[in-house]
């Protein structure tokens, strides 16, 4: 069994996680209790604006900011009220056994998915799928199937005029009954007005001046498994290498599928069998019952479930094989956990375990260390190079210097940097997971002349970021040894959340000199002089520019005392910031 474990810190209105990958920090998360986190939440939102320019609207979902919804993310408000009769009427015939059979499910209160679609998730489409279809085609992808998502298509069709008929179909609805993306065409201003209901998924939390982004296509993952309630598809994740085992879990979901909706199967389902699978889906289904019982009479914003708490989530999705046990400081989420595993997981039910010790379970584990060394922002290569990592509001910008390395006995200038751009990427892929970088990320690499050289940077790069959950794509080395990437961001990274900007410098790292300060001050004189009262200035201002203006700069106030023939008393004032000073005359 690997040595990797997952330690969960519980402290007063704060949780912290780490997931320790072969005795280094491969995973950070922390959740306070003044900051929940709205990722995954199911909300009924109200529409506040419509922007025909960007083909988007802004709905009220009961967070501070208003939330942003792309037409492409939008489903028909008309055809979705439709559907949702459909697929209430399938699950009252078809899936009645697989709620009943599912009594131990009932004990655990209603969950929350995590991510919309499963991000974590690289998904192999089912053999009818076209096969470049990806995670992002999901919710647009269907195979006709079951008489009531038929019967509901020409339900549908048949309360509408030809025109209108023709229209739908091409934009949201599909022969099969199931309800696509729209195009991103699609005039937004058709699709929905002010003042209008939307059933949303938050897809992307508030990240910095930006409101949270949401999704029309509802996505609920379990353990094993991800139920889409509104397309009708079945996916493999990639992950699962064997053909053979592939073949056999789409073959089982065709038997298991619920009479409406769509599913994914995650990696950990692998060698999983039919009774655990039926049970997980039958959770899922009921768990869509009862997010559309909450919506009947619910006034908006209206929050009709929210996301599991930090510890159940992680235990949900990180506690796979590869992670030999969980280790938790606090009795009480200790029991609640083990009862969780109990019910998702019974064959791992032994592997929590409870910390007794003295120390703080972070000292003990040598992780609050590690913290601290991980979020700097020069970090170390083991050469003797170093990483630069700015995280600025639009990007986050990595470089890369060879610092003290000079190479061991080679006289090969390219093999030294080779070297050092290799390192420096095996540390970025850990950086960028740790830290949680996401967005646009630009990587200054050391120059390197050889195209071959560029190449392996290049691959290694690429497959170290295929153990990253979070999706990434990146471009080739540019001729200015630069690399383009982008990483998918869903929440705040790391440092955003235990840091903030610097009140001193504004969040510049900057201040400016003591020297500049001084001279500001003198050309303040000069342009409030007339305005000042009395014969004598007086100067108030930080003591260390206060110092300078009575040594190095002493001239420089002599002289502007002379001609402005006023005098010029200093008195240094302790409670100032560095360049904040006022004049005043007496």
């Amino acid at each position: 069994m690997t040595k990797n474990l997952l330690v969960i810190n519980i402290d007063i209105r704060e949780t912290r996680i780490a997931l320790i990958e072969n005795g280094v920090i491969a995973e950070f998360h922390i959740e306070r209790a003044s900051q929940q986190k709205s990722l995954g939440n199911v909300v009924l939102g109200r529409v506040t604006r419509v922007l025909p320019g960007m083909q988007a609207a802004f709905l009220e979902v009961g967070l501070e900011k208003a939330a942003f919804l792309h037409v492409e993310d939008l489903i028909r408000p008309d055809d979705f009220e439709s559907y949702l009769s459909g697929n209430k009427r399938g699950a009252q015939e078809g899936d009645e056994a697989i709620l009943h059979e599912n009594d131990l499910m009932a004990e655990l209160p209603v969950a929350p998915p995590s991510e919309p679609v499963a991000s974590s998730e690289v998904v192999e489409p089912s053999p009818s799928e076209p096969a470049e279809a990806t995670e992002a085609q999901m919710s647009a992808s269907g195979r006709r199937r079951r008489k009531s998502l038929s019967a509901f298509g020409q339900a549908q069709t048949s309360k509408q005029t030809p025109g209108d008929r023709s229209k739908t179909a091409k934009a949201t609805t599909k022969n099969d009954g199931s309800l696509s993306r729209l195009d991103k065409h699609t005039p937004i201003r058709d699709v929905v007005r002010e003042g209008q209901e939307v059933l949303v998924q938050i897809s992307k939390e508030p990240i910095s001046t930006k409101g949270a982004r949401v999704t029309s296509h509802i996505s609920l993952p379990g353990r094993y498994v991800v139920y889409l309630p509104t397309v009708d598809y079945i996916g493999v994740s990639r992950r699962i290498g064997s053909e053979k085992e592939r073949q056999r879990l789409r073959e089982t979901m065709e038997s298991l599928r619920p009479p409406t909706g769509g599913l994914i199967i995650r990696t950990v389902t692998e060698g999983l069998t039919k009774k655990q699978l039926k049970a997980d889906i039958g959770y899922l289904v009921r768990l869509w019952g009862e997010i559309l019982k909450k919506r009947e009479g619910a006034k908006t914003p209206a929050l009709l479930y929210h996301e599991l708490d930090l510890v159940l989530k992680v235990a949900r999705d990180t506690f796979g094989d590869d992670v030999a046990k969980i280790v938790i400081d606090d009795r009480a989420q200790y029991e609640r956990l083990k009862r969780f595993v109990e019910m998702f997981m019974p064959e791992r039910a032994n592997d929590v375990e409870f910390y007794e010790g003295a120390e703080p379970i972070f000292d003990a584990y040598g992780i609050e260390e590690e913290i601290a060394r991980a979020l700097s922002r020069k970090v170390p290569l083991p050469s003797g190079g170093y990483l630069i990592i700015d995280e600025a509001e639009a990007l986050t910008a990595i470089d890369v210097n060879t610092g003290r390395f000079v190479g061991k006995g080679s006289k090969d200038h390219e093999e030294t940097i080779l070297k050092t751009n290799l390192e420096a990427v095996e540390e970025i892929a850990y950086q960028l997971r740790f830290r949680n970088l996401g967005g646009l990320i630009v990587l200054d690499l050391i120059d390197m002349e050889r195209a071959a050289s560029r190449e392996k940077v290049r691959k290694r790069l690429e497959e170290l970021l295929q153990k990253d959950k979070a999706k990434t794509s990146l471009n080739r080395i540019s001729d200015l040894g630069l690399i383009e990437m982008t990483r998918k961001r869903t929440s705040e990274s790391l440092g955003r959340i235990l840091h903030e900007p610097c009140f001193y410098c504004d969040g510049t790292g900057q201040v400016q000199s003591k020297t500049t300060v001084v001279y500001e001050i003198l050309r303040a004189i000069r342009r409030e002089q007339h305005s000042l009262p009395g014969y004598t200035i007086i100067v108030h201002g930080h003591p260390d520019v206060i110092q300078l203006m009575r040594s190095e700069e002493k001239a420089a106030v002599e002289e502007t005392a002379r001609r402005f023939m006023r005098r010029i008393d200093l008195m240094p004032r302790k409670e100032y910031h560095l360049e904040q000073y006022e004049l005043s005359g007496r």
